[in-house]
């Protein structure tokens, strides 16, 4: 069964940027990032094809970029102004398989 690995979350200040990272064990596109906050549902993100198409969550349009290196098998999300509401345990997903999470928290 194909493994999902995240990293690059952290503790960054409202207005900063992380770059998290998915490495698939196999290629395994599309691939998609979900999110969840505390007490809340897990959402979609954004989502990448292996030829590169992109859609995202209204919710972080113009601030968080999906990109992807097919030759390593691995999804990133590069996420800039970073606001408190984007604090969540970040999930990579494809194929009906989960990444562990990587847990982003934006201080205020």
């Amino acid at each position: 069964q194909v493994q999902l690995v995240e990293s690059g979350g952290g503790l960054v200040q409202a207005g900063g940027s992380l770059r998290l990272s998915c490495a698939a064990s196999r290629d395994i596109f599309p691939m998609t990032w979900y999110r969840q906050a505390p007490g809340k549902q897990r959402e979609f993100v954004a989502i990448i094809t292996r030829s590169g198409h992109t859609n995202y969550a209204d919710s972080v349009k113009g601030r968080f970029t999906i990109s992807r290196d097919i030759t390593k098998n691995t999804m990133y999300l590069q996420m800039n102004s970073l606001q408190p509401e984007d604090t969540a345990v970040y999930y990579c997903h494809a194929q009906s398989v989960w990444g562990q999470g990587t847990q982003v928290t934006v201080s205020s």
